[in-house]
């Protein structure tokens, strides 16, 4: 099947900052596609040169058969943008803005009425028609950005962070709509903070400083990593992270409730860090192997990428003073 989202090498910079770095993606149409990685990863970034909303400083993107470079116009046609901060208007009524986009995307009176009640009974917020933007919940602001956006029939949805800050009965609500669309034909691309919302996706990009360390359905990013993963029981958490942030074979360990999630390199096993563990006032202590969740994965494969980046540096050539 074609890919209806492509990119070759896209990269974008501010001056020396390199915001993405030589992306290559392809997504298929009536997928679920999620972009996960921290604040300053390069998300909203990868969502504007997608849309258009920036130039590429290299390579390429397709969106709905279209470069979006040579041809935006033909781009914002086919697609749906859901900024974090969407431009409702809060003195407006539901139905009001509903119109006011209806507008804007040149859509006649009938179809806009009859898409807007579909959207409506879709959203659970008919009976909120007539009640103000500004006084709406966060959840109800987006559900209505969200119809809004839907309003000229996007073929592709784009959605940057759209349940931030949201609470989860909405989140969950959110999630329902999106999967109806997906089952309706629209391919949804989605960038979140959330790694419980990455889980909902087909498949998920972890991006990191620009770059795409990996990129699978959760379950194989889950069960596919190189390292084991284990989930260490202890007496006192807090000295058997201590001695195992410096143990070797040790790729990161992190707190996971009352227990810690280890992840030890290839080759290396449990068994030998016991005595030492118990020496340091840890024990008893205990692993268990375990599959990571995709926070675990996503945590090792950041740590992984820092020690190989600062490998490289400390290897690089120093330039004679």
């Amino acid at each position: 099947m074609e890919a209806i989202i492509k990119t070759t090498g896209l990269t974008r910079r501010f001056g020396a900052l390199t915001a993405l770095d030589h992306l290559d993606l392809e997504i298929r149409p009536g997928e679920i596609f999620g972009l996960v990685g921290p604040d300053g990863a390069g998300k909203t970034t990868t969502l504007r040169l997608l849309t258009g909303l920036l130039d590429p400083s290299e390579g390429e993107a397709w969106v709905a058969g279209h470069n979006v470079a040579r041809d935006p116009d033909a781009v914002k046609d086919r697609i749906g943008y859901m900024a974090q901060r969407f431009g409702l208007y809060p003195d407006l009524t539901v139905a009001e803005n509903m119109r006011f986009y209806a507008d804007l995307f040149g859509i006649g009176s009938s179809e806009r009425d009859t898409l807007a009640a579909r959207l409506l009974r879709m959203t659970r917020m008919e009976p909120f028609q007539q009640r103000r933007a500004g006084q709406l919940s966060g959840g109800m602001k987006q559900k209505l950005a969200l119809m809004c956006t839907l309003l000229h029939h996007p073929q592709i949805l784009f959605l940057d962070e759209p349940t931030n800050g949201v609470d989860p009965v909405s989140r969950r609500d959110f999630w329902a709509i999106l999967y109806q669309l997906v089952k309706d034909g629209l391919t949804v691309f989605i960038t979140t903070a959330y790694l419980d919302e990455a889980e909902r996706c087909n498949r998920v990009g972890l991006l990191h400083r620009g770059r795409l360390i990996r990129c699978d359905a959760p379950q194989e990013l889950k069960s596919r990593t190189e390292e084991a993963c284990y989930e260490v029981q202890c007496a006192d958490a807090r000295a058997a992270r201590r001695f195992l942030q410096g143990a070797g074979g040790v790729l990161s360990v992190e707190p996971s409730g009352a227990t810690l999630h280890v992840f030890l390199r290839p080759g290396f096993l449990p068994e030998p860090y016991l005595p030492a563990l118990e020496a340091a006032g840890a024990g008893p202590v205990s692993f268990t192997q375990i599959v990571p969740s995709l926070e675990d994965v996503f945590i090792a494969d950041i740590t992984r990428a820092e020690l190989t980046t600062k490998a490289q540096s400390t290897q690089s050539p120093q330039r004679p003073s």
